[in-house]
């Protein structure tokens, strides 16, 4: 069967379909017979890449939660369409209504439509948006969660509560941390529990590219070189394990044996303000 990673966030807009197809694009070749990964946008507020990029939403995610219903699903290939940088893509069109439903129906009984039949291969990066309740079995499937947050303590607050209630899941997890973040990795990794982190740096030209709004850079393959991508590249081995990458220095070495930093961190106090901070409100 292929591989469900689900990527999504907990608090605001850090930018889950953004790295998504960052990854996708990203992919290790040697990866699933060369296979390319197939993003799948299943957020139930709607979709973004039909208007980014021109491409149809139908046959998309509206098309696989009708075929969830069937006996025979069909194929997830049939509703994929290409974007323009090569990655293939499930969309789904504007509006929360339709979506929503159409999410309820893939995560109730369209797992089998997503990971396919035992001979089939590859990876599928459903893109979640926000994480929420009806998205909960989706979780329990994945082979990995990407969760993805902004760098500051009030983002990784919402992380932190994620993650506490994720029980043993919590090992599934890769944190993706967007943006400047004051924090270093392994301090991210002792105060959160979360044992893999990696941070997307900013890269507004990239960033573009993702987006649709920079058709010209598409004309080079510079794009795929920047610290955007570079980071996407680390994500997408550490998913696939096609590389060796992980925290580094004492927290890393720490978080491998299983053990316990102390909680002295400064984003341990940078949480505990916030939340007195919060309580005293």
């Amino acid at each position: 069967m292929r591989r469900l990673i689900t990527l999504g966030s907990v608090k605001g807009a850090p930018g889950v379909t953004t790295t998504a197809l960052a990854v996708a694009a990203a992919w290790p070749e040697q990866a699933d017979d060369h296979l390319r990964p197939v993003v799948v946008e299943a957020d139930v507020s709607g979709g973004d890449l039909a208007v980014r990029f021109g491409c149809p939403h139908t046959p998309g995610l509206l098309d696989l939660a009708t075929a969830a219903r069937k006996e025979q699903p069909g194929s997830l290939l049939a509703a994929t369409a290409d974007l323009p940088f090569g990655v293939r893509a499930v969309a789904s069109p504007a509006g929360g209504r339709a979506c929503a439903e159409a999410v309820r129906l893939v995560a109730e009984s369209g797992q089998r439509v997503l990971l396919g039949e035992g001979s089939e291969q590859g990876t599928v990066l459903l893109d979640v948006g926000r994480v929420g309740e009806c998205v909960e079995g989706l979780l329990g499937a994945s082979g990995a969660v990407v969760l993805v947050s902004r760098g500051g303590a009030d983002a990784l607050a919402h992380a932190y509560a994620h993650l506490a209630e994720a029980g043993p899941l919590v090992e599934q997890y890769v944190l993706v941390v967007v943006g400047p973040c004051p924090y270093s990795p392994g301090e991210i990794t002792a105060t959160l529990g979360v044992g893999r982190v990696v941070f997307l740096p900013w890269d507004p030209k990239v960033a573009d590219v993702l987006a649709g709004r920079s058709r010209s850079a598409l004309r080079t393959s510079g794009w795929r070189t920047g610290r955007l991508m570079a980071a996407a590249r680390e994500v997408a081995q550490m998913l696939t394990g096609t590389g060796e990458v992980g925290v580094k220095g004492l927290g890393g070495h720490l978080a491998r044996a299983g053990a316990v930093p102390s909680a002295s961190s400064s984003l341990r106090r940078g949480l505990a303000g916030l939340a007195t901070k919060e309580t005293g409100s």
